[in-house]
Order: C-alpha cells, then sequence, then structure tokens
C-alpha cells in the first residue's frame, strides 16, 4: 500500500520522474485558480452576490478576522499569504474524497516546501516591518549568547510545520487503511467524514501559526509609535 504520493510515477520528461506529488500539487492550483476565477468574474456592484461569492466572501473575511485577533492590527499585509497557505491545504485535504486522489500534503517534500515558505515570509515581513538591523537585533536579545538558540529556533518552527502536518496527514491515511481493513462496509463515510473535519483543522492550524510567527516578527514596529503617542 502506497501511503505518499511520491511512490507514484505519473510520467517522465526525459530524466526528470513526474510524481503523483507534483501533479496533484498543480491540480490543486489549478482548481483554487480556476474557482475563483468563476466567483469572481462578474465582480461589479450591479450585480448582486451569488452563494458562491457570498460563500467566498465569508472565508475570507473569517481568515482576515482570525489574523486581525492575532496580530491585533491591520491583517491585509498576511492575508494573502496565510489566506494560500490556508486554502491550498484545505483543499488539497478536502480532494481526498475523490478515489484515488492522494493529497500532496501527505508528501514531506509538500509540507517541507511550505515551511520553507514560512521559515522566508518571517523575515521578509520583520524586515518590511521594522528593517534589517531592528530584525537581526532580535536574535541577540535578551542577550548574545541566546543567538545560537534563536537562530535554532527559527529553524525548529519550520520543521516542526512541516512533520506536524506530513504526520497528522499521514497518520490518518494509515488509520483509514487499517479500519477500512477490519469493516470495510461501515467505516468508508464516517471516515471519510473524519478525514475532510481533520484536514480543515490541520490547514487552520498551519495558517494560525504562520501568522503568530509573522506576527511575532513584526510586532515591535509599534511599541515605537505608541510610546511616541504617550
Amino acid at each position: 500500500m502506497q501511503m505518499t504520493p511520491d511512490d507514484t510515477l505519473i510520467f517522465t520528461l526525459g530524466s526528470w520522474a513526474v510524481n503523483a506529488t507534483i501533479v496533484n500539487t498543480w491540480l490543486v492550483m489549478a482548481l483554487l485558480v480556476v474557482a475563483s476565477w468563476l466567483v469572481t468574474r462578474n465582480l461589479r456592484p450591479d450585480v448582486p452576490p451569488n452563494r458562491w461569492r457570498t460563500l467566498l466572501e465569508l472565508i475570507v473575511k473569517t481568515i482576515q478576522g482570525q489574523i486581525e485577533e492575532i496580530s491585533l492590527k491591520s491583517a491585509r499585509h498576511v492575508l494573502y499569504f496565510a489566506g494560500s497557505l490556508f486554502l491550498f491545504i484545505a483543499a488539497s485535504n478536502l480532494l481526498t474524497v475523490i478515489p484515488g486522489f492522494m493529497p500532496p500534503t501527505s508528501s514531506l517534500s509538500t509540507t517541507m516546501a511550505l515551511s520553507l515558505s514560512v521559515l522566508l515570509a518571517v523575515p521578509l515581513f520583520g524586515i518590511a516591518s521594522n528593517g534589517v538591523k531592528h530584525y537581526l537585533k532580535t536574535f541577540i536579545q535578551p542577550s548574545i549568547v541566546m543567538l545560537p538558540f534563536n537562530i535554532i529556533g527559527e529553524f525548529s518552527r519550520g520543521i516542526s510545520l512541516a512533520v506536524r502536518l506530513y504526520g497528522n496527514v499521514m497518520s490518518g491515511g494509515v488509520i483509514v487503511a487499517i479500519l477500512l481493513s477490519i469493516a470495510p462496509f461501515f467505516f468508508p463515510v464516517l471516515m471519510d467524514m473524519l478525514g475532510l473535519l481533520t484536514g480543515l483543522i490541520q490547514a487552520y492550524i498551519f495558517a494560525i501559526l504562520a501568522t503568530v510567527y509573522i506576527a511575532a516578527a513584526t510586532e515591535e514596529s509599534t511599541k515605537p509609535q505608541q510610546q511616541e503617542s504617550l
């Protein structure tokens, strides 16, 4: 039994082997792009919103509200990044209801790529908000002795994100396979429903943790302004 899409070879391009992880990743991205275009193609003030547009606006507003509660300021600069992470992971996990589809999030290479994007985004947001000098100072706080520990802690965030998402998706697949082998006529529907719920929860946790890391890197920029106002 194959538990990761990395083991499924779809086709080859010369010496490049294209596995199911790559194909399914592009399928999810294409689905999100097409769905967004279909929902927003008639986005005009004189056109009343349909149910799909209302659903999309509800999702965006919910994500924005969650980000604002964490960062305690405008969520616009984080919404596009954290929202994209949530939608990609959620869509990947929800598509498991399609027979034969293996979510790219069940591949460690995908979860590592998502975590690396968070590791790259955190300093970029921090530098854009506070400047290079101020961001680098955070690595020697409260003293320079903490420099190696802060650096290790920064990279351990990405590793924990990748392993957490990969482990939860993979463990869910293993549990489903075991239960289906025991009672194939009773558990399929129940486990599919549980899998959908777990997929949404994992997408939410990943996006929220990314937002927390970005908020921690940018929160210092508000302190000088608050002191000046006092």
